[in-house]
């Protein structure tokens, strides 16, 4: 097994060696480069085991590990609920955080799942939004580190059921000016599409504004069979909605490939890990693009494990990793 290669400095140097104009900004935006980054599955109690034995086949650790969260309001009783629990605390230690909070309630009953509206009229202040802004607000004063927090990732997906795209925005807006309002200065905001084109209206109306939104993400993937679509190249899946965000929505904000990946072809053992292989050369021409993260993971439905599929497709991985452009100084 590969060594994992300490992310603290490009090509793996660390300290003062590390170039000065390229260690990132005060919102974590890396000036050289781009961060590499992966969801890898878990449950609430082994993510930094399964953190490592991810950067253990990738060849590295990775620079930011992407977490999901609920909005259950049990008073710190759910570890889906907890914003930064003691494993991704773990975790952070020597990474960066990618924290996406829904607006759901996995497992709960229909009336307890929380509405753009309840959110944005403040109902939830006191149960929910402040005991987590808290949190992470203490996380930051003991640790002295930021961390990116997405709200409602993919909402352009989830109107009208949890509310309409101007009660999205308007609940966005609160939980971001509450944060503020209670101190909460380590929080790099991280607003996640689909980057699917026929959603391109819902984008425009439910972008909250510059003055809210740090990062723009999106996520788009060879889906092959997974959703009966043809295979497609991994600029294929990236290029279209990048250029349509920097001509509508922003020419100058980082963003982020939240969310990147490639189903696997039976019929052809090698093509995913070609797939894998085109990801530095294009991604450097994607410009603005500072994130890229791997899900290693399945969508719902047959056809859809998303994930590495063999050591082919490993190896190719592990050569996106190690190139120079995603090895970029932590601090």
């Amino acid at each position: 097994m590969l060594a994992l290669r300490d992310a603290s400095g490009p090509n793996g140097a660390s300290g003062s060696g590390a170039d000065a104009k390229c260690r990132p900004t005060a919102l974590l935006e890396p000036p050289c480069g781009a961060w590499f980054g992966a969801f890898v599955p878990h449950d609430k109690a082994n993510l930094a085991e399964k953190v490592h034995d991810y950067e253990k086949n990738v060849g590295r650790k990775l620079d930011i590990v992407y977490t999901y969260h609920d909005m259950s309001a049990v008073e710190g009783t759910r570890l889906e609920g907890q914003l930064l629990t003691e494993q991704e605390q773990r975790v952070g230690e020597d990474r960066m955080l990618l924290l996406s909070w829904e607006s759901k309630w996995w497992g709960g009953t229909k009336k307890q799942q929380p509405t753009w509206k309840q959110i944005a009229d403040g109902d939830l202040d006191a149960s929910v939004i402040d005991v987590q802004a808290q949190r992470v607000k203490e996380y930051g004063e003991r640790t002295g580190k930021k961390v990116f927090l997405s709200f409602d990732l993919e909402m352009d997906t989830r109107t009208p059921d949890a509310g309409t795209p101007a009660e999205y925005v308007r609940a966005y807006r609160h939980i971001h000016d509450r944060f503020r309002e209670l101190g909460v200065d380590n929080v790099v905001w991280t607003w996640i599409i689909t980057g699917y084109l026929d959603h391109a209206d819902l984008f425009k109306r439910m972008y909250p504004g510059d003055e809210y939104v740090d990062w723009i993400g999106y996520n788009q993937y060879n889906y092959y069979r997974c959703h009966k679509t043809d295979w497609l190249s991994f600029a294929q899946t990236q290029t279209a909605t990048h250029e349509w965000i920097r001509t509508h929505l922003s020419d100058d904000k980082p963003l982020m490939l939240s969310e990147f990946g490639s189903a696997s072809d039976a019929n052809r053992p090698d093509r995913q890990a070609d797939w894998y292989a085109q990801v530095p050369r294009v991604l450097k021409g994607l410009e603005g693009v500072k994130a890229a993260l791997q899900w290693n993971y399945r969508d719902p439905g047959p056809h859809c494990n998303l994930a590495v599929a063999n050591d082919q497709a490993w190896a190719s991985l592990r050569k996106v990793a190690a190139d120079p452009y995603l090895n970029q100084p932590l601090k």
